[in-house]
């Protein structure tokens, strides 16, 4: 049954533990949590030093469960991130020791540093929470979520995302400068990191299930929808865009409104929830037509959605 103030009272406990560590990004430490409400991944991306990492480590704190972080190198190879099966003397058997996937929250530090061969070993955990071995098939227990960070200005020694691999991520996200205010606090407080070994978990497993399944019940009315469709096949048809969102996009939207309707304490999407999470959830799956410069998908959306009529409630 759908508790709309069991939800609200949720997303203020969550943001108000995270908030602790990360000044002034109530906004951003929203998106992870409806990326979280839906079983996504988020990609954090931005300039170094802004706190992507310690953002994600805070939100893991706060919700509780196993936590693996795993720094990604060239030489990362995709076992150390699966699992291998090794050969026990003691037994005469081959046993399987699980990776630093095998957790409810994984933090992928910089994983563009990674080559293609160990990204695309996340592909499988991503898609359908397991990973084969050697022929035998692991699954991953709930909740998982995997949180990538990287810094999109740098080249040098790095491998670029390919686009089945960054349409696995639910929200592609960034942080930003800190206002004067906010940075003048930080800068004169104690270690971040004993901030974060201080939080305590906010929620348990039984309470996340519980709160995602009232998630999936918030209504969208078929004029909300009918609104969510227009945005999706207009970055189909636009000139400036070669690929356009595609069916599992369209779902995301959906799924990331009924959450950010549910966190707000309503049992009903609007089309603001429509036009917000998209900015977040439909940008990096567009492949725009012709050379253009970073950041600018997110500029060709904005055009887009200011270009469709919003559906008004009849009184």
């Amino acid at each position: 049954m759908l508790e709309p103030d069991a939800l609200r009272e949720f997303r203020g406990r969550i943001i108000g533990n995270c908030s602790k560590v990360i000044i002034g990004k109530e906004t951003e430490i929203l998106d992870v949590l409806i990326c979280f409400m839906c079983s996504g991944h988020v990609l954090l991306e931005d300039i170094p030093g802004t706190g992507k990492t310690m953002l994600l480590r805070a939100f893991s704190k706060t919700m509780g469960g196993s936590f693996k972080r795993v720094q990604f190198t060239p030489d990362l190879l995709p076992s150390d991130l699966t699992g291998i099966n090794f050969y026990n003397m003691k037994t005469g058997d081959f046993e399987f020791r699980p990776g630093p996937l095998f957790a409810n929250m994984i933090l992928a530090d910089e994983i563009n540093r990674a080559t293609p061969r160990t990204q695309s070993s996340l592909l499988e955990a991503m898609a359908e929470k397991q990973v084969t071995v050697d022929g035998v098939t692991h699954h991953m227990s709930e909740p998982f979520m995997i949180m990538a960070t990287q810094n999109p200005l740098e080249s040098h020694g790095t491998f670029p995302l390919p686009d089945s691999q960054t349409d696995r991520f639910f929200m592609r996200l960034s942080l930003g400068y800190m206002t004067r205010g906010e940075e003048l606090s930080v800068i004169s407080r104690r270690d971040t990191r004993d901030i974060i070994d201080e939080l305590e978990p906010q929620t348990d497993l039984e309470e996340i299930m519980k709160l995602r399944a009232m998630c999936r019940e918030v209504e969208v009315s078929p004029a909300v929808a009918g609104y969510l469709m227009d945005i999706v096949e207009r970055t189909r048809n636009d000139s400036r865009i070669r690929i356009g969102v595609s069916t599992r996009g369209a779902i995301a939207v959906y799924r990331a409104a009924q959450a950010a309707a549910g966190l707000e304490g309503r049992g009903f999407a609007l089309p603001e929830d429509v036009a917000r999470v998209a900015m977040k959830v439909i940008p990096h799956r567009l492949m725009l037509a012709g050379i253009f410069a970073s950041g600018e998908d997110v500029s060709v959306l904005s055009d887009i959605i200011a270009s469709v009529p919003v559906p008004l409630e009849e009184l």
